[in-house]
């Protein structure tokens, strides 16, 4: 499936701000680019990212990079696509089983489980995710579930946050509307 070369979206409720995401094809898969940056209950912080994901949009990598009130921050996620990683270099067994990145900061990162599950109308399934936060980019494991209820609407649920909704994504599977979050906006 093609992408566009770019897209945008516009935080809202939970946030105030703006996230940019560019697409380049890459030895099969994609490379993925991006920033965001936002203020959420009075804190300002910024995230900028670079996931390459493989031809079965399985993540292979990410670095990301940010900063909020609490300082700079970095780090770099590999995984030599079987679900297991590595968060700076050391492995971390909390994360097997994970093969999508999904940044706390980004509408985008809900694209990758919906590409590389692939499922059917009325299909779903589980689809941990290695959850990087905002503010610190703290790395941990994300349960999280996904059900394709109609050609572009997916039931999303964490049940660590007690969140459930139904996104909506565009023809090319990025995510259009993230209720109480974030609007595409091209």
């Amino acid at each position: 499936m093609s992408l566009p070369t770019t897209a945008s979206w516009l935080h809202r409720d939970a946030r105030t701000g703006l996230e940019v995401a560019f697409f380049r094809e890459h030895d099969g898969g994609w490379r993925i680019s991006g920033a965001t940056t936002a203020v959420e209950d009075g804190e300002s912080w910024f995230v900028e990212y670079a996931i390459t994901v493989d031809a079965a949009w399985r993540t292979r990598s990410a670095e990301i990079s940010g900063r909020s009130a609490s300082g700079a921050r970095r780090t770099v996620l590999e995984s030599v696509g079987d679900g297991r990683w590595r968060v700076d270099g050391v492995a971390d067994p909390r994360l097997d089983g994970c093969f999508d990145v999904d940044l706390e900061s980004s509408s985008m990162t809900n694209t990758l489980p919906v590409h590389r599950l692939g499922l059917a109308a009325g299909a779903a399934a589980e689809a941990p995710a290695v959850y990087v936060r905002a503010g610190d980019l703290a790395v941990e494991r994300l349960e999280q579930r996904y059900e394709r209820v109609c050609d572009h609407d997916f039931a999303y649920a964490a049940p660590v946050f007690d969140f459930s909704c139904v996104l909506r994504y565009d023809r090319y599977l990025l995510v259009r509307d993230y209720p109480g979050l974030a609007v595409r906006l091209s």
